[in-house]
Protein backbone atom coordinates (compact mmCIF):
# COMPACT_ATOMS: atom_id res chain seq x y z
CA UNK A 1 0.00 0.00 0.00
CA UNK A 2 1.49 3.30 -1.11
CA UNK A 3 1.57 6.00 1.57
CA UNK A 4 0.96 9.38 -0.04
CA UNK A 5 1.41 12.66 1.86
CA UNK A 6 -0.92 15.49 0.88
CA UNK A 7 -0.37 19.20 0.39
CA UNK A 8 -3.40 21.44 -0.06
CA UNK A 9 -2.63 24.81 -1.63
CA UNK A 10 -4.61 27.96 -0.92
CA UNK A 11 -3.25 31.43 -1.60
CA UNK A 12 0.19 29.96 -2.23
CA UNK A 13 0.31 28.44 1.26
CA UNK A 14 0.10 24.91 2.58
CA UNK A 15 -3.22 24.57 4.43
CA UNK A 16 -5.72 22.01 5.63
CA UNK A 17 -9.49 22.40 5.71
CA UNK A 18 -11.95 20.81 8.14
CA UNK A 19 -14.54 18.68 6.28
CA UNK A 20 -13.76 20.62 3.11
CA UNK A 21 -15.03 23.87 4.62
CA UNK A 22 -13.10 26.81 3.15
CA UNK A 23 -13.94 28.93 6.21
CA UNK A 24 -12.26 26.38 8.52
CA UNK A 25 -8.71 26.68 7.30
CA UNK A 26 -5.46 26.02 9.16
CA UNK A 27 -2.22 27.29 7.63
CA UNK A 28 0.60 24.83 8.29
CA UNK A 29 3.32 26.35 6.11
CA UNK A 30 3.90 29.35 3.91
CA UNK A 31 6.51 27.40 1.92
CA UNK A 32 4.91 24.47 0.05
CA UNK A 33 8.19 23.51 -1.64
CA UNK A 34 9.94 23.15 1.72
CA UNK A 35 7.02 21.07 2.97
CA UNK A 36 7.22 18.81 -0.09
CA UNK A 37 10.94 18.35 0.42
CA UNK A 38 10.27 17.39 4.04
CA UNK A 39 7.94 14.59 2.94
CA UNK A 40 10.45 13.51 0.30
CA UNK A 41 13.18 13.24 2.97
CA UNK A 42 10.83 11.03 5.00
CA UNK A 43 10.73 8.57 2.12
CA UNK A 44 7.59 9.47 0.14
CA UNK A 45 7.60 8.42 -3.50
CA UNK A 46 4.30 10.13 -4.38
CA UNK A 47 2.83 13.49 -3.37
CA UNK A 48 -0.88 14.31 -3.47
CA UNK A 49 -1.30 17.97 -4.38
CA UNK A 50 -4.63 19.83 -4.35
CA UNK A 51 -5.20 23.36 -5.63
CA UNK A 52 -8.07 24.43 -3.37
CA UNK A 53 -8.43 27.81 -5.07
CA UNK A 54 -8.58 26.00 -8.39
CA UNK A 55 -11.20 23.55 -7.16
CA UNK A 56 -13.48 26.40 -6.14
CA UNK A 57 -12.89 28.57 -9.23
CA UNK A 58 -12.58 25.96 -11.98
CA UNK A 59 -9.12 27.10 -13.04
CA UNK A 60 -5.64 26.25 -11.76
CA UNK A 61 -4.67 29.08 -9.39
CA UNK A 62 -1.53 28.05 -7.52
CA UNK A 63 0.67 27.59 -10.58
CA UNK A 64 3.87 28.95 -9.03
CA UNK A 65 3.69 26.61 -6.04
CA UNK A 66 2.79 23.64 -8.24
CA UNK A 67 5.65 24.27 -10.63
CA UNK A 68 8.06 24.82 -7.75
CA UNK A 69 7.17 21.48 -6.19
CA UNK A 70 7.33 19.55 -9.47
CA UNK A 71 10.70 21.04 -10.45
CA UNK A 72 12.38 20.90 -7.04
CA UNK A 73 11.43 17.43 -5.83
CA UNK A 74 11.99 13.92 -7.10
CA UNK A 75 8.59 12.63 -6.02
CA UNK A 76 5.90 11.73 -8.50
CA UNK A 77 3.17 14.35 -8.17
CA UNK A 78 -0.56 13.80 -8.58
CA UNK A 79 -2.54 17.02 -8.85
CA UNK A 80 -6.22 17.90 -8.57
CA UNK A 81 -8.32 21.02 -8.22
CA UNK A 82 -10.12 22.90 -10.97
CA UNK A 83 -8.74 20.86 -13.86
CA UNK A 84 -11.64 20.82 -16.31
CA UNK A 85 -10.08 21.32 -19.76
CA UNK A 86 -8.11 18.98 -22.00
CA UNK A 87 -5.44 21.57 -22.84
CA UNK A 88 -4.84 22.20 -19.13
CA UNK A 89 -4.31 18.47 -18.60
CA UNK A 90 -1.79 18.48 -21.44
CA UNK A 91 0.11 21.46 -20.00
CA UNK A 92 0.31 19.90 -16.55
CA UNK A 93 1.62 16.62 -17.88
CA UNK A 94 4.23 18.47 -19.94
CA UNK A 95 5.19 20.37 -16.77
CA UNK A 96 5.97 17.04 -15.13
CA UNK A 97 2.81 16.18 -13.19
CA UNK A 98 2.59 12.37 -13.27
CA UNK A 99 -1.11 12.01 -12.56
CA UNK A 100 -3.87 14.54 -13.13
CA UNK A 101 -6.99 14.18 -11.01
CA UNK A 102 -10.36 14.89 -12.59
CA UNK A 103 -13.25 15.61 -10.23
CA UNK A 104 -16.05 17.99 -11.18
CA UNK A 105 -15.55 17.43 -14.90
CA UNK A 106 -16.01 13.68 -14.41
CA UNK A 107 -19.49 14.35 -13.03
CA UNK A 108 -20.55 17.08 -15.44
CA UNK A 109 -18.85 16.19 -18.74
CA UNK A 110 -18.65 12.45 -19.28
CA UNK A 111 -17.66 12.61 -22.94
CA UNK A 112 -14.86 15.07 -22.31
CA UNK A 113 -13.64 12.89 -19.46
CA UNK A 114 -13.77 9.84 -21.74
CA UNK A 115 -11.68 11.66 -24.37
CA UNK A 116 -9.11 12.81 -21.82
CA UNK A 117 -8.81 9.28 -20.38
CA UNK A 118 -8.46 7.81 -23.85
CA UNK A 119 -5.71 10.29 -24.74
CA UNK A 120 -3.68 10.30 -21.52
CA UNK A 121 -4.44 6.86 -20.06
CA UNK A 122 -2.52 6.04 -16.90
CA UNK A 123 -1.85 9.73 -16.25
CA UNK A 124 -5.52 10.33 -15.43
CA UNK A 125 -7.11 9.61 -12.05
CA UNK A 126 -10.74 10.24 -11.19
CA UNK A 127 -11.19 11.85 -7.81
CA UNK A 128 -14.48 10.92 -6.17
CA UNK A 129 -15.26 13.06 -3.15
CA UNK A 130 -18.41 12.05 -1.32
CA UNK A 131 -20.60 13.36 1.47
CA UNK A 132 -23.11 10.83 2.86
CA UNK A 133 -22.48 8.60 -0.20
CA UNK A 134 -23.26 11.36 -2.74
CA UNK A 135 -20.54 12.96 -4.85
CA UNK A 136 -19.55 16.56 -4.22
CA UNK A 137 -18.22 18.93 -6.90
CA UNK A 138 -16.77 22.45 -7.29
CA UNK A 139 -14.35 22.15 -4.40
CA UNK A 140 -16.80 20.11 -2.31
CA UNK A 141 -19.26 23.01 -2.35
CA UNK A 142 -22.01 21.39 -4.44
CA UNK A 143 -23.75 18.04 -4.08
CA UNK A 144 -24.37 15.95 -7.19
CA UNK A 145 -27.23 13.50 -7.70
CA UNK A 146 -24.94 10.51 -8.19
CA UNK A 147 -23.45 8.23 -5.55
CA UNK A 148 -19.75 7.48 -5.24
CA UNK A 149 -20.33 3.87 -6.30
CA UNK A 150 -22.43 4.86 -9.32
CA UNK A 151 -19.86 7.36 -10.53
CA UNK A 152 -16.97 4.98 -9.88
CA UNK A 153 -18.61 2.28 -12.00
CA UNK A 154 -19.32 4.81 -14.75
CA UNK A 155 -15.72 6.02 -14.77
CA UNK A 156 -14.34 2.48 -14.81
CA UNK A 157 -16.67 1.79 -17.72
CA UNK A 158 -15.19 4.62 -19.80
CA UNK A 159 -11.63 3.52 -19.15
CA UNK A 160 -10.48 5.21 -15.92
CA UNK A 161 -7.34 3.49 -14.59
CA UNK A 162 -7.77 4.34 -10.89
CA UNK A 163 -9.99 6.12 -8.39
CA UNK A 164 -9.17 8.32 -5.41
CA UNK A 165 -12.02 8.10 -2.92
CA UNK A 166 -12.38 10.80 -0.25
CA UNK A 167 -15.03 10.89 2.43
CA UNK A 168 -15.48 14.66 2.78
CA UNK A 169 -17.07 14.39 6.23
CA UNK A 170 -13.97 12.61 7.54
CA UNK A 171 -11.44 14.80 5.75
CA UNK A 172 -9.31 16.94 8.03
CA UNK A 173 -11.10 15.70 11.16
CA UNK A 174 -8.52 13.26 12.59
CA UNK A 175 -11.33 10.76 13.19
CA UNK A 176 -10.97 7.63 11.05
CA UNK A 177 -11.44 6.58 7.42
CA UNK A 178 -14.78 5.40 6.09
CA UNK A 179 -13.76 1.75 5.90
CA UNK A 180 -17.17 0.49 4.76
CA UNK A 181 -17.56 2.85 1.82
CA UNK A 182 -13.95 2.32 0.77
CA UNK A 183 -14.33 -1.45 0.90
CA UNK A 184 -17.54 -1.24 -1.14
CA UNK A 185 -15.67 0.51 -3.95
CA UNK A 186 -12.80 -1.98 -3.85
CA UNK A 187 -15.25 -4.90 -4.05
CA UNK A 188 -17.21 -3.46 -6.94
CA UNK A 189 -14.42 -2.13 -9.15
CA UNK A 190 -11.73 -3.84 -11.17
CA UNK A 191 -9.39 -0.84 -10.99
CA UNK A 192 -7.23 0.37 -8.08
CA UNK A 193 -8.73 2.55 -5.35
CA UNK A 194 -6.73 5.03 -3.26
CA UNK A 195 -8.25 5.93 0.12
CA UNK A 196 -8.39 9.43 1.58
CA UNK A 197 -10.09 11.27 4.43
CA UNK A 198 -9.82 10.83 8.20
CA UNK A 199 -6.62 8.76 8.33
CA UNK A 200 -5.04 9.82 11.61
CA UNK A 201 -3.15 6.87 13.09
CA UNK A 202 -0.91 3.97 12.16
CA UNK A 203 -3.73 1.68 13.28
CA UNK A 204 -5.99 3.19 10.61
CA UNK A 205 -3.42 2.26 7.98
CA UNK A 206 -3.24 -1.29 9.33
CA UNK A 207 -7.02 -1.58 8.99
CA UNK A 208 -7.04 -0.12 5.48
CA UNK A 209 -4.40 -2.44 4.06
CA UNK A 210 -6.50 -5.68 4.17
CA UNK A 211 -9.33 -3.89 2.35
CA UNK A 212 -7.14 -3.91 -0.74
CA UNK A 213 -6.62 -0.22 -1.44
CA UNK A 214 -3.66 0.66 -3.63
CA UNK A 215 -2.70 3.63 -1.52
CA UNK A 216 -3.60 5.87 1.40
CA UNK A 217 -3.45 9.67 1.35
CA UNK A 218 -2.53 11.32 4.63
CA UNK A 219 -2.99 15.03 5.26
CA UNK A 220 -3.64 16.77 8.58
CA UNK A 221 -2.27 13.89 10.69
CA UNK A 222 1.19 14.46 9.24
CA UNK A 223 1.11 18.14 10.12
CA UNK A 224 -0.14 17.60 13.67
CA UNK A 225 2.33 14.79 14.31
CA UNK A 226 -0.35 12.14 14.87
CA UNK A 227 1.35 10.08 12.14
CA UNK A 228 5.07 9.95 11.44
CA UNK A 229 5.45 9.58 7.67
CA UNK A 230 8.62 7.49 7.84
CA UNK A 231 6.97 5.06 10.27
CA UNK A 232 3.84 4.86 8.10
CA UNK A 233 5.92 4.04 5.02
CA UNK A 234 7.91 1.44 6.95
CA UNK A 235 4.82 -0.53 7.99
CA UNK A 236 2.97 -0.27 4.67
Amino acid sequence: MEIIPAIDLKGGKCVRLYQGDYSKETVFSEDPVATALKWQEKGARWLHLVDLDGAASGEVRNSAAIEGIVKNTKMSVELGGGIRKEDVVEKLIKLGVKRVILGTVAVEQTELTRRIIRRFGEAIVVGIDARDSFVTTHGWQKLAKVTALELSRMMAGIGARRIIYTDVIRDGTLTEPNYEATAELVRNLNIPVIASGGISSIDHLRKLAPIGVEGAIIGRALYTGDIDLAEAIAIS
